[in-house]
């Protein structure tokens, strides 16, 4: 397991404990945490589970792949550290990892 921390964008933390290999959003998805809308259940063809990874994780964590950019062309408020959480998969290396949601989503 793998501990991963979901910040709400009211400011609530999700505390989590994530089984490997699975990603951040159906870690959300199973948390209830609002804000992650997850339409397209995580087929990376929708931008409805846009996260912010926090600064500290943005190299851990890597650049999106190109079909993943280019659904972040839907995302609102993109940053440079926006990724979709479906393409988040957790890993022991990601053990800690911190994750922001955005006020809305596309």
């Amino acid at each position: 397991m793998a501990q991963l921390t979901i910040i709400a964008f009211d400011g609530t933390h999700f505390d989590i404990a994530a089984q490997e290999g699975s990603t951040v959003m159906e870690n959300a998805v199973r948390n209830s945490v609002p804000g992650i809308e997850a339409e397209c259940g995580g087929a990376c063809a929708c931008a409805t589970c846009h996260v912010y990874v926090d600064e500290a994780w943005t190299e851990k964590v890597g650049a999106p792949a190109a079909m993943e950019e280019d659904m972040l062309d839907f995302a609102v408020d993109v940053q440079p550290n926006s990724r979709l959480s479906c393409q988040i998969k957790m890993t022991a290396a990601l053990d800690g990892l911190v994750v922001r949601v955005p006020e809305r989503q596309g």
